[in-house]
């Protein structure tokens, strides 16, 4: 059998001790799949008196990840620390240029600096494998790179943060509001340090970004994402799209127009007897559409130990194999700067209003809502939240988000509303 395949590991966290664990157990059967035994070497992590559930005694410990990431006695660099920037990024660029391929799991830093990684790859002949930075155990890199390689991609999207899918979906088995089970999850530890990152849908923005860019060969770019978080969602909004036979997502959508490129992460109602509507808990799922496999639906763990640790020792295990891949599935010069595009495709919305509870309340929001040239489909009236105020529901018809843009910002003027009106997309899946 061939010499071992070493691993260099900066990084020791939940995902980090996951591949210490795997390569612990599973020696035997990784030698046999890779066609060589697959062996860790260094270790890196920022505290090593931390107590950590596996044996790491028998690794080289090294204080600076630099020094890992150069190491003589390293072949592949797996760089499981985080951050767009700083030592994740400057770590991952001296393995390269000293000969180390690289695994990462790192959606930020690729969804930032994923072109200049790529482009500084592929010119030193080394690879950069991710499986594990967009949707934990879900294999959808391998299968947009290879599997789906002969498909014209049409439209991906998809369900790519499970805690906003948990806060979502607890909200409405539980009939709690959105504050009470944001602190669940927080006590919990499904939370980011940075809780925005989670429900302001900046981690699945990444995610996105990154899918664009294998699905339509261009530069990944997460700037021109359109983002909005799961914030402004309340329990009422739960409660009234599932009257309505839908469910509440943070849903990511991108697809190729003849405008360019559209990109948007946002909460959108679908139907509740859709594989994305059926979707509950930390669950993710991405849907691929491309012009000869039709439409495929990818589920799965999206985050844990287990599962990402899994989707790291693929890409080790491709790597062992002899596997050398573009780093977005095509050369990095290939890939087009991506003219970016506003959403203009139509959809039905959902509105949420609270009027005050007088003659020709009404009259005036549909006398708005039709010089947008929005044409209403259901409105239905709650009960009062408050003696002089009333909840109204208003679905539409297909219109565009540019008629939505205009309406939302008239129905203030009307001097009928008692909140901010809040919208959300209707999606066809």
């Amino acid at each position: 059998m061939s010499s071992p395949l070493r691993l260099g590991i900066a990084g020791l966290g939940t995902v980090g001790i996951g591949v210490v664990k795997i390569v612990q157990k599973h020696a035997d059967l990784l030698a046999q799949r890779a066609g060589r035994p697959v062996a860790i070497t260094a270790i890196s992590a920022r505290d090593r008196m931390k107590n950590r559930s596996a044996d790491l005694s028998g690794y080289r410990w090294a204080e600076d990840p630099m020094a890992v990431a150069t190491a003589d006695d390293v072949d592949v660099y797996l760089e499981l620390i985080g951050g767009d920037n700083g030592i994740a990024k400057d770590s991952i660029e001296a393995a390269l240029r000293a000969g180390k391929d690289v695994v990462t799991a790192n959606k930020a830093l690729l969804a930032v600096h994923g072109q200049e990684l790529a482009a500084l790859a592929e010119s030193l002949g080394r690879v950069i494998r991710f499986e594990a930075a967009v949707a934990g155990g879900i294999p959808v890199i391998k299968a947009m790179t290879e599997s789906l390689a002969g498909n014209r991609i049409t439209r991906v999207m998809g369900v790519m943060n499970g805690t906003c899918n948990y806060i979502l979906t607890r909200m409405e088995s539980a009939g709690l509001p959105y504050e009470a089970v944001f602190e669940e999850a927080r006590q919990l530890g499904y939370l980011e340090a940075d809780p925005t990152l989670d429900v302001g849908g900046i981690d699945a923005g990444h995610k996105l970004a990154i899918l664009s860019s294998i699905a339509f060969g261009t530069q990944v770019s997460f700037d021109a994402v359109e983002l909005e978080g799961i914030e402004r969602v309340s329990i009422d909004d739960i409660h009234r799209a599932r009257d309505m036979g839908y469910r509440i997502k943070l849903l990511g959508v991108a697809q190729m127009t003849a405008r360019g490129l559209e990109q948007r992460m946002s909460p959108c109602l679908v139907p509740a007897d859709s594989p994305l509507g059926q979707l509950v808990g930390g669950t993710n799922m991405v849907v691929i559409e491309g012009d000869s496999v039709g439409q495929i639906v990818l589920r799965g763990a999206g985050a844990g130990e287990g599962p990402t640790a899994s989707a790291v020792m693929s890409d080790i295990v491709e790597i062992a194999r002899g596997v050398r891949l573009p780093v977005f599935g095509q050369p990095a010069a290939s890939l087009l700067a991506p003219q970016h595009a506003r959403t203009a495709v139509p959809a039905a919305y959902y509105i949420r209003l609270e009027l005050q509870d007088k003659p020709g309340a009404l009259a005036k929001v549909a006398t708005v809502l039709g010089n947008a040239g929005i044409s209403i489909d259901r409105m239905r009236q709650y009960g009062q939240h408050s003696p002089d105020s009333v909840p109204v529901l208003v679905v539409t018809h297909k219109t565009t988000p540019e008629a939505i843009d205009f309406a939302i910002e008239a129905l203030p003027r009307t001097g009928v509303l008692v909140s901010e009106p809040v919208e959300l997309r209707i999606e066809e899946v």
